[in-house]
C-alpha cells in the first residue's frame, strides 16, 4: 500500500503535469512542426515531449518552466530528425550497388554509339587543326595536357584550339557552319 506522503505527492505532481499540459501543449505542438514540418511528426513529438516532462517533473524545480518545457521538445524534435537522417541516406556501397547497369541496357549502348559516331563526323568536318584536336578531346577523351604531349605542342596552344573546336563544334549543332 502507499503511504500517504507518496499518494500526496503524486496528486501534487499530476496537478501540476495538468496546468503544465494546459499552458503550453499549443506552444509545444507548434515547436514541433515548426521544426518538422509533418502534422503527425509534431503530434507525435509533442506527446513524447510532455511524457518526458512527467517523467522529470519530480526533479524540476518549478523556474523557467517554459523555456525548460521548450528545451525538452527541441532535443525530441533533434533527436527524430537524426534518426530520420539514418533511415534515409543509404550506405555508400548501397548507393552504387542501387546505380543501373547503362552498360547492359541496349537502348543507351546504341543512343551512345549513334553519338559518338555524329560528333567524330563533325570532328572531322572542322578545319585543320580544330578537327584533329576535337576529335582526340571529344571522341577519343584525351586530355589537354596528353593531347600537347602527342602532337608536340604548346599546352596552351592546345587549350586554345580545343576551346575553338568547341565553339566550331557548338554553331554545327545549331544548324550553322563552322
Amino acid at each position: 500500500m502507499k503511504s500517504p506522503e507518496k499518494e500526496a505527492g503524486t496528486i501534487g505532481t499530476e496537478e501540476q503535469f495538468t496546468a503544465l499540459l494546459t499552458k503550453y501543449e499549443k506552444l509545444v505542438y507548434t515547436l514541433c512542426f515548426r521544426m518538422t514540418g509533418n502534422l503527425f511528426d509534431a503530434q507525435d513529438l509533442t506527446q513524447e515531449t510532455f511524457l518526458s516532462a512527467y517523467q522529470r517533473l519530480p526533479g524540476f524545480d518549478g523556474e523557467h518552466e517554459r523555456a525548460w518545457i521548450c528545451r525538452i521538445a527541441v532535443n525530441k524534435c533533434l533527436d527524430h530528425q537524426k534518426s530520420a537522417a539514418r533511415r534515409i541516406q543509404p550506405a555508400e556501397e548501397q548507393v552504387f550497388l542501387e546505380l543501373p547497369d547503362q552498360k547492359s541496357d541496349p537502348e543507351v549502348l546504341c543512343l551512345m554509339d549513334e553519338s559518338k559516331k555524329e560528333m567524330l563526323e563533325l570532328c572531322r568536318q572542322l578545319p585543320p587543326p580544330y578537327g584533329e584536336i576535337a576529335e582526340a578531346h571529344f571522341c577519343e577523351e584525351k586530355s589537354i595536357k596528353e593531347i600537347a604531349e602527342e602532337k608536340g605542342r604548346n599546352l596552351r596552344t592546345v587549350q586554345t584550339q580545343v576551346y575553338r573546336a568547341r565553339g566550331f563544334l557548338k554553331k554545327r549543332l545549331k544548324g550553322g557552319r563552322a
